[in-house]
């Protein structure tokens, strides 16, 4: 129990939430325990916090709903772990979990730190939801305990070259050439290789393709460059510190290129940095997690994220998302034997969601309904603009200078 204390102690999110009813409920009701991780202190310390705000805001639903009813109305209980910002830390958090006697763990954010944290629960059979994850090594180990709700970076990616290429071709080709910044590991590299296959496939050319170590607090040099290399495109793939940063050095040096086209871009689908740098933000286009615009749940969950001072960023909702998903499958197995539960997850039809994915379907732990959508910054907003089922606003393509 100590442990658990201490745990709860980590997240102010988690002090606000153990004052909700189902947690008084919890001392006389049947509870099952589950792994929530994330990088909540280090260098990813902010969308770790985002994704561990949503994983509890999703135990809250469930919980109020009546908890797991096949299971006699148990309750979940969250076990809180922080992974560091750091792939060994994350490893050491499972092993912590198992030895706990979680079910099933839901995290862990980044793709070097879900490597690490899938393999070491594989020890175990104990089932791990990959929330956001991008890396599809991932998924591509044969790991039957390990189950990723969204989207890889292959597919983001191809999908994101597929779309620059409408909206270039639409607009009469106005762009040819590309630069990508990218930061240094397993998805800021994976994803940069990807694209630097894809895109001349589509006839752009790849001038120059720029790594930086994480974190990076002065883009100064690469904006240098940039300027010198004069692209048409520039592509970034940071997560949220190194993007800004990135965008706030182009806009201090006077640097923009024909568009700013994220892929899975750490800051460009956030509403957070929409209110702190406004007009950096706009007109920028990101190809990343979204949620259906059309869906009726969205506008209620967004409203109790921003009660709690928080922004409702793509970490909330795809960490939100897999927990109902993890909580679905608890529903169908019956039981909290961890087998009886990567089996359910294996066969899952969830449909239940907000994202715009349609029925789970898991081949290889890979959710291949899963989907990106295009967003660009209009209005002060962040709006859905491919493909045209969920489109929101006509894209803008070229930016204006």
């Amino acid at each position: 129990m100590s442990s658990r204390r201490t745990f709860l102690r980590r997240s102010t999110a988690a002090a606000a939430l153990v004052a909700a009813p189902w947690v008084a409920r919890a001392a006389s009701a049947k509870s099952i325990k589950i792994g929530v991780l994330h990088p909540v202190t280090g260098a990813l310390a902010y969308s770790g916090q985002q994704c561990r705000l949503g994983a509890l805001l999703a135990i809250e639903d469930i919980n109020n709903a009546g908890g797991i009813k096949s299971q006699g109305g148990a309750l979940i209980e969250a076990v809180l772990g922080d992974a560091q910002s750091r792939p060994e830390a994350g490893a050491a958090e499972v092993e912590r979990m198992n030895e706990a006697g979680v079910t099933a763990i839901v995290g862990a954010y980044a793709s070097a730190i879900c490597l690490t944290t899938t393999q070491t629960a594989a020890k175990y059979g104990l089932p791990h939801v990959v929330d956001v994850g991008v890396a599809d090594q991932i998924v591509e180990r044969g790991l039957t305990n390990t189950f990723r709700f969204g989207p890889g970076y292959r597919m983001c990616s191809q999908r994101a070259v597929d779309n620059l290429n409408t909206l270039n071709t639409d607009a009469g080709k106005p762009a040819r050439t590309v630069m990508i910044v990218h930061e240094e590991s397993l998805f800021g590299a994976g994803t940069a290789a990807l694209l630097s296959s894809e895109l001349p496939k589509y006839g752009f050319e790849i001038k120059e393709v720029i790594k930086h170590p994480n974190p990076t607090r002065d883009f100064n040099n690469i904006v240098l460059r940039m300027r010198a290399v004069n692209p048409d495109i520039v592509i970034p793939a940071n997560y949220y510190n190194e993007y800004a940063l990135l965008l706030r050095a182009m806009k201090q040096q006077n640097v923009r290129p024909k568009a700013i086209y994220s892929v899975l871009g750490g800051a460009a689908s956030s509403y957070k940095f929409l209110k702190e740098f406004p007009d950096i933000a706009d007109g920028i286009i990101d190809c990343n997690h979204w949620f259906n615009p059309k869906d009726a749940r969205v506008a209620p969950l967004r409203k109790r994220v921003e009660a709690k001072g928080a922004y409702f960023s793509y970490e909330v909702f795809m960490t939100y998302t897999a927990m109902m998903l993890l909580a679905d499958a608890l529903e169908r197995a019956k039981s909290a034997d961890r087998a009886a539960v990567n089996a359910a997850l294996a066969s899952s039809a969830f449909k239940d969601h907000m994202m715009p994915y349609g029925p789970t379907h898991f081949v290889n732990g890979q959710n291949t309904g899963a989907q990106p959508l295009l967003t660009q910054v209009v209005g002060n907003d962040i709006k859905v603009v491919l493909p045209p089922a969920y489109r929101e606003v006509a894209p803008q393509f070229p930016l204006k200078s």
